[in-house]
C-alpha cells in the first residue's frame, strides 16, 4: 500500500497547505517559493503514475488517491490566484476548469457503478489540457516577480487554453457517456 507512487500521491496532499502558508507569506520570496511548490506537486502527478505504470505498482489506493490530490491541488490554486486577481478575465476560465472536474468526477464515479468507467477514462486531450493548466498556475502565481508582466499574460493566455480544452474534454467524456445517460443502453439497477 506504501509503495513509491502512494507516498508521492500523500506528499502531493502534504503539499497543499504548504502551498497556501507560502503563497500567503508577505516576504519578496513568497511568490518564487509557492510557485516552486506548485511546480513539485505537479511533477509528482506525473512522476506517480509514471512510476506506477513502470514498477506495476498501481493499487487501489493510488487509483483513488491520485485524482482526489490533483484536483485538491489545482481548485485550490486557482482559488488563491482569483483572490489575488479578482477579475472576470482570471474567474472564468478558473470557474470553468473547477467545474469541469467537479462534473467529469461525478460522471467517472456514476460510470464505474454502472460498469463502464472506461468509457470515460483519461484521454489524450484531459492530459494536454493537465498540461497546460499546471504550466499556467505556474506563471499566474510569479504575478508580481521580477520575471515581468509578460510572464503573468502568458499564464492567462494558457490559463484560457486549458478552459477551452477543459471544455472539449468534458464534451468528449459526456458525449461517450452519453448512451448511458440518456437510457439509449440499459444501466444496471436502474429505471
Amino acid at each position: 500500500m506504501w509503495n513509491t507512487p502512494n507516498i508521492l500521491t500523500m506528499l502531493r496532499i502534504l503539499l497543499i497547505p504548504v502551498f497556501v502558508i507560502v503563497f500567503y507569506a508577505e516576504a519578496s520570496w513568497a511568490p518564487y517559493v509557492a510557485a516552486a511548490v506548485f511546480g513539485a506537486a505537479a511533477l509528482t502527478d506525473w512522476l506517480d503514475g509514471y512510476l506506477a505504470r513502470r514498477w506495476e505498482q498501481t493499487s487501489a489506493l493510488g487509483a483513488f488517491l491520485d485524482p482526489v490530490a490533483d484536483k485538491l491541488m489545482v481548485a485550490v490554486a486557482l482559488v488563491l490566484v482569483v483572490q489575488s486577481d479578482p477579475r472576470v478575465l482570471v474567474a472564468l476560465p478558473a470557474m470553468v476548469i473547477i467545474g469541469r472536474e467537479i462534473t467529469v468526477s461525478a460522471l467517472r464515479e456514476w460510470m464505474a457503478e454502472i460498469g463502464a468507467r472506461a468509457k470515460v477514462a483519461v484521454s489524450k486531450t484531459g492530459k494536454i489540457k493537465t498540461t497546460a493548466q499546471m504550466i499556467s498556475i505556474v506563471l499566474l502565481i510569479l504575478r508580481d516577480t521580477a520575471f515581468g508582466p509578460w510572464v503573468y499574460g502568458l499564464g492567462l493566455i494558457l490559463l484560457h487554453v486549458a478552459a477551452v480544452l477543459t471544455l472539449w474534454s468534458m464534451i468528449l467524456y459526456l458525449r461517450a457517456a452519453w448512451p448511458s445517460l440518456s437510457g439509449q443502453v440499459g444501466v444496471p439497477g436502474r429505471r
